[in-house]
């Protein structure tokens, strides 16, 4: 969708910080009819700028008290690699969201489990054994201050 204008980018942070507001407190917030807001929303949603709606889970009322991020290295750089890597990672449970990104490293994992036993297990049994990793290092999360995922 080319060309978003001001109304559409206000519905958009309206939804992003509130995702189940009911479409009247949404039009009235950004100063539309209840039916052209409806219309916008509807056209964000078909053009793919809206890709869908989620709840937001905390993880410790699930038992999930260890939280980290994992950067990881690949020791071979091809497509096949990747591909199994991030094949990998998207069967485990415990790995949240998987980035590729750029420098040094290939990849940067939110990873959630119960206790650092268990993310002691995911490091050797699921990281560790993948023969394209070359390195892994662990950033424990100590708190998120500003955390607008959701």
């Amino acid at each position: 969708m080319a060309g978003l204008d001001q109304i559409d980018r206000k519905i958009l942070r309206e939804l992003a910080s509130e995702g189940r507001i009911s479409n009247i407190e949404l039009a009235d917030r950004v100063g539309l009819s209840p039916s052209a807001c409806l219309r916008r929303v509807q056209e964000l949603e078909r053009s793919g700028v809206i890709k869908g709606y989620r709840a937001v889970v905390d993880p410790a009322k699930l038992g999930l008290t260890f939280l980290a991020y994992v950067t990881v290295g690949l020791s071979s750089h091809t497509k096949k690699s990747q591909g199994d890597f991030e094949a990998a990672m998207a069967l485990a449970p415990e790995v949240r969201e998987c980035h590729n990104i750029t420098g040094t490293i290939e990849y940067l994992l939110r990873v959630e489990t119960q206790d650092l036993a268990a993310y002691k297990h995911f490091h050797t049994e699921v990281l560790g054994v993948l023969p394209q990793v070359h390195s892994i290092t662990t950033y424990v999360l100590m708190d998120s201050p500003k955390d607008e995922r959701a």
